[in-house]
């Protein structure tokens, strides 16, 4: 017999059954739609044999990267994510006349640390400033740092897909090395601005190459930009390059730095450490130079001269003329003596470039070379950069600059600075040999600049002025202390003196602040302990000028100065007027009278002009002069003080004799009616003038204020303007030119009357310049009337009765 089940059972059961039915379905569309989900997920990184296929290119190095077709792509190791690296953004390959000559293949457009980081599904590239920091990363303030000083992103790049492993992250680079990224830029904001550039043209722009090495990233752009005033071929109305970027790791321990001391010259890197136990925020000033560590430190702690573990190597450009090469390579490794005197042998090697069959892959664009690159360029000049890890100051690289036609200015220089004394200089055909000599030196000082060291303009204040007419002093000496000075020839030395070198050479200085920048001191772990050794070195040398460092800014300081010579300025630029005259006389006969024509006539005359002006600039700088000794508290002396008040009334005195009264000497008919039309009355007004405004000067008069503050016996302003007032209108010929220098004077005068500076160290309005300019041009008034009403010259008349009324104007103004 069939049991039977209540109805209501049935209906119960029927129920839960529908429900786990519903149930299961509600699991199941739940698991298709997480499904679906994560597909769309994993939809965002495609694999990885679908982004680099069988057909890619692919290098390996730094990262891998990899050209598909038309599209690249970076291989980033994960280990490598959160890395510091330097990028740096170099012109290749340049039109001509972009940047007004002083840009060049080679040069350098940008350098920044960046890092690549991953954030969610992108990879950023971040742009690192190390100027704010907190040097003791474990304190606090670290955080404050970070958050105040967020690091910007240069570009943000989707993830494309994971190697097999997951251990590197494949993104595609081709639109960012494709499209015009401003801070990696072959052309600046300034450029854009002064050639009206319009943007990138996309179709003629692309990718050249891309290669990687073990330590750098190499990448070549061709870049070409619309633009409505390029520098050269106008008729395109667009400005092509190739770019290179350079992208390379940075040490991952920094070099130990070494803290900077004003009294010895070095290119420096900051750093403001928030760490710090002061106060304050505290400023870290840092050397830089090259990281020269001994392959043997037990021996050169012996004081064994011993190899670096890394030698500082400088490749000669492909396109180095063979004549030249072997005075580059000479002046690169003219250093090593300095380095011996620091303890390392070899410490710097020149050599010529790799061939393409010896190297394919060599460029000089390439951050892991420096290079010595020699510009087919009209313009004269030289230069020594270099690129430095802002952690520590460590130079990485550097490339010198030599610009083709550097050495016809050295050639022209040398005949007007030597031609009186040098029979060998009063040539257009300078000997080959002195030409090599001239540029081993030039190439020697921009190698230094690219070692850290910047000019040193007080290295040739060190010598005694009639030193540099001994012929043993100056073979065994050279011209200055250093090679790093602006000393390039010897103007002193007079015809008949004997055996004289004229040619700046390497000096005692040099081995000096190598040796301070570059001896490894043992038994040190932070720049902080290496200060006591370094102080003690400087106090060793303390008081002798050989060793004495003059910074480049001292412009109010007679012992820094560029292109000086000697310790005495009146005394030098005395004997180097006196050797121009010689020059100038004898100018036609060594030029066109060679050439049968007027052009080095015309140039060389010009830069005569500029030799006189800067022999005369040295000794006003002796007026309202201030010495600089930088000294710390500890050593005796003050750091400032002023030049003493018979120098400066000797002076005046000079500028008066050689200047203010007219330097006839420098008209010469025979060369001034062969080289121009006009203007010849012009010619000195512009040199007279040029030095009478820096002689009236706010600046000038300031620091001769100020003497009356720290001083007993000082030249006042009211001197120097009085004897300025009666040096102009004194009683000699009233010319062309005198007329021309009166009226400078007057309408300087007014300047200072009326107009105030931008820029000033003190208050000129609640100053005394204005009353004694006001005191002065009444004391002019009598002189004036006096010179008008006793001369029967009707110009002379009519420029007095300008100048009375020019006066009056000022003075009272409508």
């Amino acid at each position: 017999m069939k049991k039977m089940i209540p109805l209501s059972a049935v209906l119960a059961m029927t129920l839960m059954l529908s429900s786990c039915k519903t149930t299961q379905k509600s699991i199941d569309q739940a698991n298709k739609e997480i499904t679906q989900e994560n597909s769309k997920k994993k939809s965002k990184f495609k694999d990885y044999d679908k982004v680099i296929t069988k057909d890619a290119l692919t290098d390996d190095g730094l990262f891998k990267t990899h050209q598909v077709g038309q599209d690249y792509f970076y291989e980033i190791p994960n280990r490598l994510l959160d890395t510091d690296m330097l990028w740096v953004t170099r012109i290749a390959q340049i039109p001509s006349n972009l940047g007004g000559g002083y840009m060049n293949a080679g040069s350098k457009t940008n350098q920044q640390v960046v890092s690549w980081e991953r954030f969610q599904n992108k990879i950023l590239l971040k742009v690192k400033s190390y100027s704010e920091v907190a040097l003791d990363t474990t304190a606090a303030i670290n955080s404050s740092v970070k958050v105040n000083n967020y690091e910007p992103t240069m570009y943000a790049f989707d993830i494309m897909a994971f190697d097999a492993d997951s251990t590197a992250t494949v993104i595609e680079v081709t639109k960012f090395l494709s499209t015009d990224v401003p801070s990696i830029s072959g052309l600046s904001p300034r450029l854009r601005k002064l050639y009206k550039v319009r943007g990138l043209d996309k179709d003629r722009s692309f990718i050249n190459s891309v290669k990687s090495f073990p330590e750098n990233i190499e990448v070549k752009q061709d870049v070409t930009f619309t633009a409505s005033e390029p520098p050269s071929n106008g008729s395109l109305g667009s400005i092509s390059m190739q770019v290179n970027q350079s992208m390379i790791l940075l040490p991952k321990e920094p070099m130990q730095p070494r803290l900077y001391d004003p009294r010895v010259g070095f290119f420096t890197v900051n750093q403001i450490d928030y760490s710090s136990t002061a106060l304050k925020a505290d400023k870290k000033t840092y050397i830089r130079r090259w990281r020269l560590e001994p392959k043997d430190p037990e021996a050169y702690a012996r004081g064994e001269l011993v190899e670096p573990v890394k030698p500082i190597i400088y490749y000669l450009d492909p396109g180095t003329p063979e004549s030249l090469k072997e005075y580059i390579k000479q002046g690169i490794e003219d250093w090593q003596k300095p380095f011996e005197t620091a303890g390392f042998k070899n410490a710097i090697i020149a050599r010529d470039a790799p061939t393409l069959k010896e190297d394919p892959e060599f460029s000089p664009e390439d951050i892991r070379y420096s290079v010595v690159r020699y510009v087919a360029s009209t313009t004269r000049n030289a230069v020594g950069p270099s690129v430095s890890d802002p952690r520590s100051g460590e130079i990485i690289e550097s490339d010198i600059i030599w610009y083709h036609n550097h050495l016809r200015s050295y050639r022209n220089r040398y005949l007007l600075e030597t031609g009186a004394a040098n029979p060998s200089a009063r040539t257009l055909d300078t000997e080959s040999e002195e030409i090599g000599e001239m540029m081993r030196q030039v190439i020697a000082h921009e190698v230094g600049h690219a070692l850290g060291f910047p000019h040193n303009m007080a290295a040739s204040y060190a010598y005694d002025v009639e030193d540099y007419r001994n012929g043993d002093f100056t073979q065994k000496n050279g011209i200055a202390a250093s090679l790093m000075d602006y000393a390039r020839y010897n103007y002193i030395a007079q015809p008949g003196d004997e055996n004289i070198r004229f040619v700046r050479q390497m000096g005692p200085y040099d081995h000096y602040a190598t040796n301070w920048g570059y001896r490894v001191i043992p038994n040190t772990s932070s720049p902080e302990q290496e200060t006591t050794v370094l102080n003690g070195w400087i106090m060793e040398k303390a008081g002798d000028p050989n060793y004495k460092f003059g910074r480049q800014s001292s412009r109010f300081d007679p012992q820094s100065q560029t292109e000086a010579i000697g310790n005495n300025p009146i005394k030098a630029s005395t004997y180097g007027i006196k050797n121009l005259k010689y020059v100038a006389q004898n100018l036609p006969e060594w030029t066109s009278e060679k050439t049968n024509n007027y052009d080095d006539l015309q140039e060389l005359y010009g830069e005569l002009l500029g030799v006189y002006s800067r022999y005369v600039g040295h000794v006003v700088t002796n007026v309202g002069g201030v010495y600089e000794d930088l000294k710390k508290p500890t050593q005796a002396g003050t750091v400032y003080r002023s030049v003493d008040k018979k120098t400066q009334k000797e002076s005046i005195e000079w500028i008066q004799n050689n200047v203010f009264e007219t330097p006839l000497w420098l008209v010469d008919k025979q060369i001034l009616q062969n080289i121009n039309p006009d203007g010849y009355f012009d010619v000195l007004r512009s040199v007279q003038v040029r030095h009478l405004n820096g002689l009236l000067s706010h600046n000038r008069i300031g620091r001769l204020i100020n003497s009356e503050t720290v001083d007993t016996d000082y030249y006042s302003a009211l001197n120097m303007l009085q004897d300025i007032r009666k040096g102009v209108f004194t009683n000699s010929k009233v010319d062309i030119y005198k007329r021309n220098l009166q009226r400078a004077y007057v309408e300087r005068m007014e300047y200072l009357m009326t107009e105030v500076p931008g820029r000033s160290s003190y208050d000129i309005g609640q100053s005394d310049v204005k009353a004694l300019v006001r005191g002065e041009f009444k004391a002019l008034l009598p002189t004036l009337r006096t010179k008008r009403n006793a001369t029967s010259n009707v110009v002379n008349r009519y420029h007095y009765e300008d100048l009375l009324a020019r006066v009056d104007l000022v003075l009272n103004p409508r």
